[in-house]
């Protein structure tokens, strides 16, 4: 990784206290983004140092996902020469940000109001599973559990299967998103006041509130006993299409588009059935026109039917697996899979920044660190 550095946070400087998946996934948006960002570690290192295949004991290939553009200092926050040492980096940094319990940040002496005393314009940014100012606020939760409380495992049954959770850390995920973009909101906050703040992201109420965009559906209008949930995402025939080699996903909209795809697909007569005519009640009558449609999808190949869909103006793509991704022609050709050679691990690959800056691009400059690799360099501006 030797990219050219810069970046829309090129100058900020981030103490990173994060382990595990949200906290990560923030703290390398923002390094992505051109921010110096210091991991401070316990002595036993993050966590997911240890998931997944590894060459060498502690870099684990999910730390590594989460981890590059990044610095790594071990401190032992329940050492007071370790605790002071910590501040004396936040007092030189503009983020600080970390994923534990408030009470147990309290007790660490890590507190806002504890950074906040050395550096007045930090941005403290944390996550927690709940609001922090609520009756759980202290309470633990992980991934499994948010997905589970705000609703997604529930839809997955009422969509047609046995509650389940999406095969993914996707509470952790969206979360640590919506962190690396509080952060940045905040300091573009501070540039125009001079301020510094606490931000908070809760995993529960974020979800709900990206959960809910279409689900709340008669609640928006206070009539939540009329009725909840978009029924067209919620149809159990809403789901790649068999065809005659494999699985073809599709989605439509408009009036326009539906006429188009039935007469694609050898079906334009569905189009004058009444219930399908209109948007309104076409979303009333989902699962029998998309049933309609999975019929006949199954007489002919992906290839074929994409052919025909191309030329009806129709978004529509192949099912892709794990290994289709990797091996995507497309993504070889845009440079979405970056091969590098780390220098303690040997040959790796991660994915490029997805989000384009026309004048202050992101950058990949670091690889991911060994455990406590940077503590001379940092922690010298500290003694």
């Amino acid at each position: 990784m030797a990219e050219t550095s810069g970046g829309p946070l090129a100058g900020v400087r981030v103490v990173d206290l994060t382990i595990n998946v949200l906290g990560p996934q923030a703290t390398q948006i923002l390094g992505d983004m051109g921010a110096e960002v210091i991991k401070v570690e316990a002595p036993g290192g993050d966590p997911m140092r240890q998931m997944g295949p590894a060459r060498h004991p502690g870099m684990g290939a999910f730390f590594l996902a989460l981890n590059r553009n990044k610095k790594s200092v071990v401190l032992d926050l329940k050492q007071a020469a370790d605790r002071a040492r910590l501040l004396r980096l936040a007092a030189g940094a503009d983020v600080f940000v970390h994923s534990m319990r408030a009470k147990a940040a309290a007790r660490l002496g890590i507190a806002y109001a504890d950074v906040r005393a050395v550096r007045d314009d930090i941005v403290y940014a944390w996550a927690g599973g709940y609001a922090k100012a609520g009756p759980l606020a202290d309470r633990p939760a992980y991934d499994d559990v948010i997905q589970g409380e705000s609703g997604i495992a529930g839809l997955i049954q009422r969509a047609g299967g046995g509650p389940a959770y999406v095969p993914m850390p996707m509470a952790d995920k969206l979360c640590g998103y919506v962190l690396a973009s509080s952060v940045a909101m905040a300091l573009v906050a501070r540039l125009r006041t001079g301020l510094g703040q606490e931000v908070h992201v809760p995993m529960l109420e974020t979800m709900l509130g990206f959960n809910l965009v279409e689900h709340l559906w008669h609640g928006v209008l206070a009539e939540p006993e009329k009725g909840l949930g978009y029924a067209r995402v919620l149809s159990a025939d809403r789901r790649p299409y068999p065809t005659a080699d494999g699985h073809i996903c599709i989605m439509v909209n408009t009036d326009a588009q539906w006429r188009r795809l039935m007469a694609a697909v050898g079906r334009p007569e569905a189009m004058e059935d009444e219930r399908f005519r209109h948007l309104d009640r076409r979303t009333e009558n989902i699962g029998a026109l998309l049933q309609i449609l999975a019929g006949a999808l199954s007489r002919r190949t992906t290839a074929a039917w994409r052919e025909r869909l191309d030329a009806a103006d129709i978004p529509n793509a192949a099912m892709a697996t794990l290994e289709d991704i990797v091996a995507s022609p497309y993504l070889a050709e845009t440079g979405f899979f970056r091969r590098y050679d780390h220098p303690s691990e040997g040959p790796m690959m991660t994915t490029a920044i997805p989000v384009a800056f026309s004048e202050t691009p992101g950058s990949l400059r670091l690889p991911p660190p060994r455990l406590g690799e940077h503590n001379g360099e940092i922690l010298d501006r500290t003694d």
